[in-house]
């Protein structure tokens, strides 16, 4: 299967043509954030503050990349499991956030929740860190610099490969 080549962010439009079992390579601007950063996202949005970055239409990997060797952009960047990040999930796609990467199973209300807010969850390949780190381009730290590599980045990628695990219909390539 060839895989579908999409420019960053995504547009309402190109999720919803996406399909569970889709393999995708990525062309743009990506967040980083596991679950101690998507904390104090959903603390200022229960405080009615603004996020730090504007996440309509954004795409945000799970990951805590490692420290980058000399001449690279970041160290190996492999998906973290994204089910530690369920409860926060449903606010941020309130928000506009569109596609999510990490690995394994998500929530019924998460899935749920990218129904209603037309929005996908792409697997990246597990055990393969080394091999995504190449596909990032540049790094910048966005804001929770104290959280060390769970500190929410903004990554340029070129061809970052991925498969549409759950599309926006809720389709679920793990319960086939």
């Amino acid at each position: 299967m060839e895989s579908i080549k999409i420019k960053l962010p995504l547009t309402d439009d190109i999720v919803s043509s996406l399909k569970a079992g889709d393999s995708v390579l990525l062309t743009g601007y990506i967040y980083t954030g596991r679950d101690a950063a998507h904390k104090r996202l959903i603390e200022l949005l229960d405080s009615n503050k603004e996020l730090p970055f504007d996440i309509k239409n954004q795409t945000i990997y799970y990951v805590g990349p490692a420290p980058a060797k000399p001449g690279y952009a970041i160290g190996p960047a492999g998906p973290t499991t994204s089910y530690r990040m369920d409860p926060y999930t449903p606010k941020l796609l309130d928000k506009g956030l569109k596609v999510m990467i990490g690995k394994g199973l998500r929530s019924s209300e998460v899935i749920e929740s990218m129904k209603k807010n037309n929005a996908v969850y792409l697997a990246a390949i597990g055990g393969a860190a080394a091999l995504i780190s190449k596909t990032i381009k540049t790094k910048e730290i966005i804001c929770y610099e104290d959280l060390g590599a769970e500190a929410i980045h903004k990554l340029y990628v070129e061809d970052f490969p991925a498969i549409v695990v759950i599309d926006s219909m809720g389709n679920n390539l793990y319960s086939r």
